[in-house]
């Protein structure tokens, strides 16, 4: 019997896909056909006839013509019978050769369906004949025991043959299938009974099967072993400690309920183990019966000495602890440069790379042919960062710039690409610590494709290995990928679609990880078909990259860094190497050859600080430009700009991020520009207030561009009605800014509260840089687009990356011409306000300029006497003398002090809120014979108006 090797061997074989032929028809069976009639008619008439000649020629000769009649009907019935009998034996004859071509075909079958089921379900004898298949990961592989050869369901399909008991035969025959593996559920446990040496030699048997389909740490052997299984203990399966629980009994032994397979022998008259559901009576060696479920049947069994058990088991030792290191024992790490110096010329159209050497010499990957698209693995320190390195250098060797180009991103601190960064293959080096600079590479390539595909289409190629094509291959090489969406999940469409065009344009991708499962999506991975891995923790990862558990065996100490494993579409099994190690001399060797550097596939980054004077002049005078655009998926810049048609620009950002920059750069575009001068709100509130209260009923002349910095910060500083009245004034200015031919820029420092309604009518929006994540979501930004960090002024108009220009001038201030003091001129005026100090020193002002002040309860007589009066009471003294607040308010002039705001409704009968006056500020309202309020300014001691400036 063969052993398995220790060191797996390629197998081209593979096993051949489960017949899918259509079903089979077999003849129909012989159907008589009906009988003829018998001819009435045809044996009557001549009969007629002879009565009737003998009737009129007397002659008794023409009565023997009546025999005409009888005569017909009897060759008319032999006839019949001659032709019935002559079909049915042609019949015959066409469906014997019938069935004997489809019995060929049913022959034919059952040998592929008989050996698609052997490779599927291979027995020892199978995997030994087979070294590949040992321990390969496949479907079912494990789940289910072959208890040897017999006869099964067949899955050709037959039909027809109904009544021909030939056919019916030979359906009965294509429904089986001989000599067959026969394979029940691992789990479902198996008791083997008979002669205790054959008993022993089909254990081995089974036991083996198992351990040959099931790698160490996927199956283990628990519990004590007798000593007829001292073979089991040469298994590497008996030292793993996870894995499924496989158990061994001798007779007279029982389960403890813990093993997940068991596989046990009986002696006579024993009963069947706990978790044994499958019963084997061996009755020769090479003969047996099963009994699983109630069904028994006869099968040819599968049987191994003790001598031949040890044997598979001290190989598939072997087979376990084979390593890299071993396979290079005692070789040294291999520099780069000598497989440089020996690599052969590269064909065209590939790029072949040496990057490492195993047993038999210097092992060369093509990206081309063995791609497009790679996966590295590797956990931290197993080399995974020096293979990358390797194999761009390997390639730049061996390539020039003209033929191969790299964009190479490094997410696990930056520095890992350091030493290639002045090879002119590499056309940049994207790092975790770019942020925002980094999605936009990434979103690069998208331009990249287009223009990749748009140079197809001018030469006529349908991919770039088109002679016709001079465009030099693009390798994206990113280290730690996982990093790279874990930072920009949104990348993960972007990485899919390059892997699934990339082949076609000449864009290949190189993945490095730490692990694969979880990170990379399905998609991704199939079109990755190139396999790489150093040392993984992970078992499951291994097998899910390779196929094989073994990069989870690779040795983990210093020593081993470099041990790597590598799988083509084509290999059976991984291939074991050792990566060479790069010296910074062989960038210097590159960079000295003086190469020209290809063309970059993204344009430079936006500056961090953008002046006014660099940008270009607006197409109209109506526009405005604000900066540089930043487009990456179209590799364009060009300006940002917002113009008097848009109707409203709303300017969103945090502290230190630009806004009010923007908002005073605006200012000074129109001031150079449009043809109206700007009109910047004050951020006093009883001037912003005048003006929108203005602008509601008589909208500035068209072109105007209204600049209004901090809208909610303006609007906290109203009260309540005065703020729900102020926004609703802004709101009207906005929604009809387009119609009116006018621009309104406002800014705000979060969009919350009253604010985002307001904040939703604005037709066009700037994001800028905001405290959080979820700012920047309320504003309506991307979540995927926040960066806190990013410099001031770079932001996102309508979701395209801009910077904001610095303006040319500095930033003023507004100043707010003094309003005149107040002094009553009619005959009788009204003052409804509380003895406050400012009150007290306005009356003073009054009597100084000849004002007779009285209380409101001595007004009454001296109403007529033609001074002027001014009658003071508080709110509550007002309401008792009302006929002469009715006629205060009706005919004369009415002043109420700011001071009782609350209770101006009241006394008004005004539904609006009266003008806004600032808490603290001598002010009042007039009512002038009925008229709506107005704003006043009280006089002060020194007659002098208060003096407000406000920030521009």
């Amino acid at each position: 019997m063969r052993r398995p090797s220790a060191t797996p061997t390629s197998d081209p074989r593979e096993p051949p896909d489960p017949p899918h032929d259509d079903a089979l028809v077999l003849p129909a069976a012989w159907a008589a056909p009906p009988r003829p009639p018998i001819p009435i008619v045809a044996a009557t008439v001549p009969v007629i006839g002879a009565v009737a000649l003998w009737l009129v020629t007397g002659s008794i000769l023409s009565l023997w013509l009546a025999a005409l009649g009888p005569l017909v009907a009897l060759a008319t019935a032999g006839d019949a019978a001659r032709t019935a009998r002559r079909d049915r034996r042609r019949h015959r004859i066409e469906a014997d050769a019938q069935r004997v071509a489809l019995a060929e075909r049913v022959t034919r079958r059952h040998e592929i369906e008989r050996r698609h089921r052997r490779l599927q379900h291979p027995d020892v004898a199978s995997y030994l004949d087979r070294d590949g298949e040992v321990w390969r990961s496949r479907t079912e592989r494990g789940e289910l025991l072959v208890l040897g050869s017999g006869d099964v369901e067949s899955g050709v399909r037959m039909s027809g043959g109904e009544g021909d008991p030939a056919s019916l035969a030979l359906r009965a025959r294509a429904a089986r299938l001989t000599d067959a593996p026969l394979v029940v559920p691992a789990r479902a446990g198996v008791v083997v009974s008979g002669a205790p040496v054959l008993a022993r030699g089909v254990q081995r048997a089974l036991a083996l099967q198992l351990c040959l389909a099931l790698p160490p740490g996927e199956l283990r052997i628990v519990g004590a072993l007798d000593a007829d299984l001292d073979w089991a203990e040469h298994l590497p399966h008996r030292r793993a400690t996870s894995g499924v629980r496989l158990m061994l009994l001798a007779p007279g032994e029982r389960a403890d309920g813990t093993a997940d397979i068991v596989l046990a022998r009986r002696g006579a008259g024993e009963p069947a183990p706990l978790g044994c559901a499958v019963t084997v009576d061996v009755e020769a060696p090479t003969r047996a019966r099963v009994d699983h479920a109630g069904a028994v049947g006869a099968l040819a069994i599968e049987a191994l000495s003790a001598a031949q058990a040890r044997a598979v088991g001290e190989a598939l030792s072997q087979r376990a602890r084979v390593s890299l290191r071993d396979v290079l024992a005692g070789a040294a790490p291999v520099a780069l440069a000598e497989l440089v110096a020996d690599a052969p010329q590269p064909a065209p159209g590939t790029l072949p790379a040496a990057i490492g050497r195993d047993a038999q010499g210097a092992v060369t990957i093509d990206l081309v042919r063995d791609g497009p698209h790679a996966v590295v693995t590797g956990v931290t320190g197993a080399g995974k960062s020096e293979l990358l390195i390797t194999w761009v250098l390997a390639l730049a060797s061996a390539h020039t710039t003209a033929q191969v180009s790299f964009l190479l991103a490094d997410f696990k601190g930056g520095t890992a690409f350091d030493a290639l960064a002045d090879v002119p293959h590499v056309t940049g080096v994207i790092t975790d610590l770019d942020g925002d600079g980094a999605r936009r590479a990434f979103e690069s390539l998208r331009a990249e494709v287009r223009w990749r595909e748009g140079a197809l289409a001018e030469s006529g190629a349908r991919d770039i290995a088109d002679a016709r094509v001079q465009l030099p291959r693009l390798v994206v090489v990113i280290d730690e990928f996982a990093a790279v969406l874990a930072e920009h999940p949104e990348l993960n469409a972007l990485f899919s679609d390059l892997a699934a065009r990339g082949r076609a344009l000449g864009i290949h991708l190189i993945l490095g990880t730490q692990r694969a499962s979880g990170v990379i999506r399905d998609s991704l991975l199939a079109n990755c078909p190139l396999r790489m891995s150093l040392r993984v923790t992970d078992a499951a990862d291994s097998r899910l990259l390779l196929g094989a558990p073994d990069a989870a065996e690779l040795p983990g100490d210093r020593a081993a860094a470099g041990l790597a494993l590598i799988r083509r579409a084509a290999d059976a099994e991984p291939q074991r190497v050792r990566i060479a190690l790069s010296h910074p001399d062989d960038a210097a060797a590159i960079v000295a050859r003086g190469e020209p550097r290809p063309r970059r596939p993204w344009l430079p980054d936006l500056p961090n600080e953008l002046r006014a004077r660099d940008l270009p002049d607006a197409h109209d005078p109506e526009t405005l430009v604000l900066g540089l655009a930043d487009e990456p998926d179209r590799q364009h810049q060009g300006p940002a700009s917002v113009s008097v048609a848009d109707g409203s620009l709303l300017v969103v950002g945090g502290p230190r991020a630009g806004k009010s920059t923007a908002l005073h750069l605006v200012a000074d575009q129109v001031r150079n520009g449009v043809s109206e001068p700007p009109v910047v709100v004050p951020a006093d509130t009883e001037a912003a207030w005048d003006l929108f209260a203005t602008w509601r009923w008589a909208p500035p002349p068209r072109g105007t561009v209204i600049v209004l910095d901090d809208l909610d910060g303006l609007v906290g500083r109203f009260p309540g009605d005065h703020a729900r009245a102020f926004v609703e004034a802004v709101e009207d200015v906005v929604r009809a800014a387009r119609e009116r031919g006018i621009l309104i820029v406002a800014s705000m420092q979060r969009v919350a509260g009253a604010a985002a309604r307001t904040a939703e009518l604005f037709h066009r929006r700037l994001l800028l840089s905001l405290p959080s994540r979820a700012d920047h979501v309320a504003a309506g930004g991307d979540p995927a687009h926040h960066a806190a960090r990013a410099p001031a002024g770079r932001g996102r108009l309508d979701d395209v990356r801009v910077q904001i220009a610095l303006p040319r001038t500095a930033p003023g201030s507004v100043g707010l011409v003094a309003a005149e003091a107040w002094f009553p001129e009619a005959p009788f005026t009204g003052l409804v306000a509380r003895r406050t100090p400012a009150v007290r020193a306005a009356l003073e002002c009054w009597e100084r300029a000849g004002a007779i002040i009285v209380g409101v309860e001595d007004a009454d007589p001296v109403l007529a006497s033609g001074e002027r009066l001014v009658a003071i009471g508080e709110p509550d003294e007002w309401q008792r003398k009302w006929p002469l607040l009715t006629r205060a308010r009706v005919e004369h002039d009415l002043v109420i002090d700011a001071s009782c705001a609350a209770e101006v409704r009241l006394l008004t009968g005004f539904r609006e809120p009266p003008p806004f006056c600032r808490a603290g500020a001598p002010r009042g309202w007039l009512m002038r014979s009925g008229a709506d309020p107005v704003r006043i300014v009280l006089p002060a001691t020194d007659s002098r108006a208060d003096r407000v400036v406000g920030d521009a």
